[in-house]
């Protein structure tokens, strides 16, 4: 471990990169779709609840897990226990494998983004008013094939060259200027959105927590899963950023910065959509294409509407793109430590098998759009988003803090004394009784309504 590694440029660019992982689609695409099917202002507060039991200490026992060992998940596992040969390195393996897996789906719906983007740009959405009209676009990229794949590949394609390029010349430069634009452009967006004629009905929704009639068991599990989703935890996408990070502040500061900017995110997407959804008769649990179809409708009432919709989709594009580059960056890494490749090797390598692996998720939109692999009319997208936010991320998360808090990986005292290195907010030791003793209950618990949502839910 003691090998020189490549270093983040500044605390910003940390902080940019790190929420970069996190913000993505998992806030304005997921997010407000989870909140529109799990009854708006009671999934929200759940939702806060959970970001800060849940989502906080796994993010610092990740990025403490990455500072100390200044490895990939797979190697932190590997390397930091005392006891040699670590057995810890096989379930790494396996949660790592989460990334690959949230790429080939993740870079689907990047495509969608780009798709967006480009056909605001050519003027072809411009014309699209009514529900149906907007409904209809969207139906027609999922059952066009080749335009998907080819925007699929674009998205591949862009994550793979910033990666290319290095760390501080590629991933921070870009990552840390393009998500700053992204926060100015989604706050302009939120203020207009307050002024559409159906905003109020759209912020009670949204804002305001409604018990009566509430399946909870869905709405808590619903609003687990997020949290972990929206955070990248529980496959190592933060103890890669962790083990480029100095030693100045303590990994609680900058946990709350990061997520403070992952919520920001979210609660600004929900409000553009929300408001929308109300203002033009859109139904709140729109699916997939909730997102797409809201902000199409807004911007085609608005003057200007085509400049408007052509920068911001170019920057939700930049906000899907900022997390396939933060995940492919996690890949990349671990080829580049395990396996020895150069970094243009290893970039060349993901490029090709996250490419060709992230076919059958487009195609189960068309092509193959009679396999069901959970059943009903769930697609392969929707397998494949099961497999990350139902299995892999509350399993990855749980080993995280056994490993961390019993002592039978790491120890204890070593994460806190990682954790509380640097200037700032501290762990305090008392907290280790939460983190053996209920933060894992609450996880299994996640996991188990995972399972029974899925497959015994009537």
């Amino acid at each position: 471990m003691s090998e020189k590694r490549e270093t983040i440029g500044s605390r910003f660019g940390f902080i940019m990169l790190a929420a970069g992982s996190a913000i993505g689609l998992g806030n304005v695409w997921r997010f407000p779709n989870m909140a529109g099917t799990y009854g708006g202002g009671t999934f929200v507060l759940f939702y806060l609840l959970f970001l800060i039991l849940l989502g906080f200490p796994v993010m610092v026992m990740e990025l403490a897990i990455g500072r100390a060992s200044r490895r990939t998940l797979y190697g932190a596992f590997r390397d930091l226990p005392e006891t040699r040969p670590s057995r810890w390195r096989y379930p790494a393996a396996v949660f790592f494998s989460g990334n690959f897996i949230l790429m080939i789906m993740y870079t689907t719906v990047s495509g969608w983004m780009l798709s967006y983007f480009a056909d605001y740009l050519s003027g072809s959405l411009s014309d699209l008013t009514t529900k149906e009209q907007l409904a209809g676009q969207f139906s027609a990229l999922l059952g066009n094939p080749g335009k998907m794949t080819l925007y699929m590949v674009g998205a591949v394609l862009i994550g793979s060259l910033v990666c290319a390029a290095g760390l501080r010349s590629g991933v921070e430069r870009i990552t840390k200027y393009l998500m700053s634009g992204l926060f100015l452009l989604l706050a302009g967006m939120s203020i207009y959105a307050l002024f559409l004629r159906g905003a109020p009905e759209g912020m009670r929704f949204y804002l305001l927590p409604v018990w009566e009639g509430q399946k909870f068991t869905g709405v808590i599990s619903a609003a687990m899963s997020q949290a972990f989703f929206t955070l990248s935890l529980g496959v190592g996408s933060q103890t890669i950023f962790g083990s480029y990070v100095g030693k100045e502040h303590t990994l609680a500061s900058e946990s709350f910065l990061i997520i403070a900017c992952d919520t920001i995110v979210s609660l600004l997407a929900g409000v553009v959509i929300f408001s929308a959804c109300f203002s033009y008769g859109i139904g709140v649990d729109g699916g997939p294409g909730l997102v797409l179809i809201s902000l199409t409708g807004i911007f085609n009432h608005l003057p200007g509407g085509r400049f408007a919709g052509t920068v911001f989709f170019l920057f939700l594009s930049i906000a899907s793109l900022t997390t396939v580059i933060a995940v492919f960056e996690n890949i990349i890494a671990f080829m580049m430590d395990e396996w020895k490749f150069s970094r243009v090797k290893a970039t060349l390598v993901n490029f090709l098998a996250v490419g060709v692996f992230s076919l059958p998720c487009l195609l189960g939109y068309n092509v193959w759009k009679n396999i069901h692999p959970l059943g009903g009319n769930s697609t392969i997208l929707d397998f494949e988003d099961w497999l990350v936010s139902d299995l892999c991320l509350p399993l990855g998360s749980l080993a995280v803090v056994i490993f961390c808090c019993w002592n039978l990986g790491w120890k204890w005292k070593d994460f806190l004394a990682e954790a509380n290195t640097g200037k700032g907010i501290r762990i305090p030791g008392w907290i280790r009784v939460y983190a053996v003793y209920i933060l894992p209950v609450l996880i299994l618990y996640l996991f188990c309504m995972g399972i029974y949502n899925r497959f015994f839910q009537s």
